[in-house]
């Protein structure tokens, strides 16, 4: 034992210390199981009165990851054609469409990058043209001279840029949510992976995730103008229907598809009409059509409310469609507060807004320009509202109403308050990993661990007697410091980690096979046991130190460039090369150099 002062205090400190960092797992699972064997009544009481604590032991506990705790896993794409669109604004024609048209669909066949695809489709259609035409800013010293070149650099900065703000905001959303412990991290160009452990609501996850809170305040349309154009576009398909048109609306109800689908009776001279919620899709076709669009005062966009106006005896909800006017008057960058509150007639919830001195001073123009007539309010393309304004408002407050329920409103104050993403995103994949089966998938790596565990142990003792006992008690310390190393990284155990666990069990017992082999291997020379002891260990070492550096390097690669599951792999494959390195070289020496401290003291290798 002489000399292994250092190694003995490193041993107890590693073991404290991992010990430490477990021990909130440890009292959060003993809590969880007296928690569940309480009656309803007294659980209740129970969490209100430790919440804080409770929370504490949580928040300190080993995380788990979705294939272990369920939850959700989404991944996202960011709009890059629309943000192409809008970086180049007024510019936009049908030439810079079409062209990112295709650039989109041969990015997703050759799977390659999409601004280059771009880029590229451009120049072969136009061999000395330049993006410039499009693409202006004075920030980025992006002017008509700039080549294609620097317009490609400017258009992938705004891109990245748009991701990481998405990311950003999408972090916001989520830890107001209440989501414990969420993973979300950039894949390649313009992805998003957001993994929420203990997430069940997909519905709502995945409106909180989509929202682009893109919050606009409108003016309604003329009525005189709305009417005309309805007239117009009711006619056309009347036309369309080759039947009477000298009364249109009447006459041609049964023929015309645009009536079929949409009642033109409005609520008021602002309401194009309405229809039912499964009939908005096919309303929107019709209205789509180049044709019926030339018919349509550009200075007009038409619009669904956001929330049905009435439910038909037949439980079918009525949405109206409403004109508002093409030019946005003011949008939700100037919204610094938002609540939840309740409208005293009717008592609906209601998200009560203020603005910043810029959007108060701006509100109280526009409010003071237009009294009597209506201001749509406008969120994500639909209307949530468009109240009459009575009165000039100068303090720069304001409100959106027709919100179904308190979570919704609760839910719009969250995207309010986090801010409009910078361009749309779009759910690509979504897996939702339900508990039980997080349950069932523990238990799987639990057995399996304990299995390959009971497996290697008696292997060891079969084979290599005292020393492989000796291995065996390392390799139980070895679990603990894998566990203690992962606690106190903030580590996330998932289904492939302990995947790892089990693979650095086998790892963990090859150092000292090879150790012992080498220590017989000595002895057949004819040297003592402590004299074969000393020359095993030193002589097994670079062979160790080797395999384990080289796998080391793997999971590092690993780590870097994976994702995911392969992460978790990667995570506790290092911890476990590290924790098995220190069991099998320093923890099996102590003990072996204690238990041969006398001269004639005698340990078997097999």
């Amino acid at each position: 034992m002489q000399g292994n002062g250092t190694k003995i205090v490193a041993i107890a400190a590693f073991l404290i210390i991992s010990i430490y960092y477990l021990w909130p797992t440890l009292a959060n699972t003993l809590e969880q199981n007296y928690i569940e064997d309480l009656p309803e009544a007294e659980r209740v009481e129970y969490k209100e009165e430790n919440t804080q604590r409770l929370q504490e032991l949580r928040q300190n506990s080993l995380s788990l990851g979705l294939d272990l705790q369920g939850g959700m896993h989404v991944t996202m794409e960011v709009g890059t054609a629309k943000l192409l669109r809008e970086l180049a604004g007024s510019n936009a024609d049908s030439t810079l469409n079409n062209v990112i048209k295709i650039a989109q669909k041969q990015a997703i066949e050759n799977d390659t990058d999409f601004i280059d695809e771009m880029v590229s489709e451009f120049e072969e259609r136009y061999p000395d043209g330049r993006l410039s035409r499009y693409y202006r800013s004075e920030a980025e010293n992006i002017t008509r001279r700039s080549s294609n070149e620097e317009i490609v650099k400017y258009l992938k900065k705004q891109r990245d840029s748009a991701v990481d703000r998405a990311m950003e905001i999408i972090r916001t959303r989520v830890d107001r949510y209440g989501v414990t412990e969420p993973a979300i991290f950039k894949q390649g160009n313009s992805r998003v992976v957001v993994e929420l452990p203990g997430v069940a609501n997909k519905s709502r996850i995945r409106d909180l995730l989509k929202g682009t809170a893109r919050l606009e305040f409108r003016l309604v349309g003329q009525p005189d103008q709305i009417s005309s154009a309805k007239e117009r576009i009711v006619s056309y398909y009347n036309q369309q229907a080759q039947s009477d048109t000298s009364d249109s609306v009447q006459q041609g109800r049964q023929q015309n598809p645009l009536l079929e689908v949409l009642n033109p009776r409005g609520r008021n001279p602002y309401s194009v009409g309405y229809s039912t919620g499964r009939d908005t899709a096919r309303v929107n076709e019709l209205l789509q059509k180049q044709e019926v669009q030339e018919l349509i005062p550009r200075s007009l966009t038409l619009m669904w409310g956001a929330t049905p106006f009435q439910t038909t005896e037949q439980g079918q909800e009525l949405f109206e469609l409403i004109a508002v006017r093409s030019d946005v008057e003011m949008t939700g960058d100037v919204i610094s507060e938002a609540s939840v509150n309740f409208d005293q007639t009717t008592n609906q919830p209601r998200v009560s807004m203020n603005m910043n001195a810029e959007g108060a001073r701006r509100w109280a123009r526009i409010t003071g320009a237009n009294i009597g007539k209506p201001i749509a309010i406008v969120l994500d393309g639909y209307v949530y509202s468009y109240p009459n304004v009575e009165t000039k408002i100068s303090d720069g407050r304001s409100s959106i109403s027709g919100i179904g329920d308190v979570r919704e409103a609760e839910d719009l104050v969250n995207i309010l308050l986090s801010g409009a993403l910078p361009a749309p995103l779009e759910i690509i994949e979504e897996r939702t990993v339900g508990a039980t089966l997080g349950e069932e998938s523990i238990q799987a790596g639990f057995y399996s661990t304990l299995i390959g565990l009971v497996i290697v142990a008696l292997f060891m003792i079969a084979y290599y007697h005292s020393g492989g006992a000796i291995a065996d008690l390392a390799l139980m310390l070895n679990i603990v410091f894998i566990l203690g190393i992962l606690a106190a990284f903030k580590a996330t155990l998932t289904l492939p980690g302990i995947a790892g666990i089990v693979l650095t069990i086998g790892m963990a017992v090859d150092a000292n096979v090879l150790i012992f082999d080498r220590i017989r291997e000595e002895k057949r020379t004819g040297k003592t046991l402590r004299a074969a002891i000393e020359g095993g260990y030193s002589n097994a070492m670079s062979a160790i130190v080797d395999a384990n550096v080289t796998t080391f390097f793997v999971g590092i690669i690993l780590y870097s460039f994976g994702v995911g599951p392969i992460k978790g792999f990667a995570v506790t494959l290092m911890a476990g090369i590290v924790a098995s390195l220190f069991s099998a070289i320093v923890i099996t020496r102590v003990v072996v150099d204690y238990l041969t401290r006398e001269k004639s003291a005698e340990i078997s290798f097999g």
